[in-house]
């Protein structure tokens, strides 16, 4: 699996304390530093089954500057709104999990986390990162 994070993130810190504590195996991915591209974007969306609009942090000082509070949440600017976040990560909710098995989460909570770990019984791989 790959987690999307920010290290200086309380919740991603703490999504990787849980992974680490499952020994699940997964990639870090810094998104400030190796930014999604929309098309990457578009994909989790999908994974997630949410909308570009879902994960938006609106309290961003990019969010205020491109005035996103305002921008219509409507399937005809779907695109609008994954370039915006494509353009400015900064925007980008955190931490997001995608699993092998094509699904994600976004790992905000212990509970979602989880829900992307192996469940008893599946083949467990060895615990590693990078």
């Amino acid at each position: 699996m790959e987690i999307w994070i920010n290290p200086a993130c309380s919740k991603c810190r703490s999504a990787l304390s849980l992974l680490d504590a499952e020994q699940a195996r997964y990639t870090v991915r810094y998104y400030l530093e190796e930014p999604p591209t929309a098309e990457e974007i578009d994909t989790v969306l999908r994974r997630l089954e949410l909308e570009p609009w879902d994960i938006t942090r609106l309290g961003e000082p990019a969010a205020a500057e491109l005035d996103l509070a305002t921008w219509p949440r409507e399937p005809a600017d779907r695109a609008r709104w994954i370039e915006a976040l494509a353009g400015h990560p900064t925007l980008i909710q955190r931490p997001i999990i995608t699993a092998d098995d094509g699904t994600a989460v976004l790992g905000r909570s212990a509970e979602s986390v989880r829900a992307v770990l192996p469940r008893p019984g599946d083949s467990p791989a060895p615990a590693a990162h990078d």
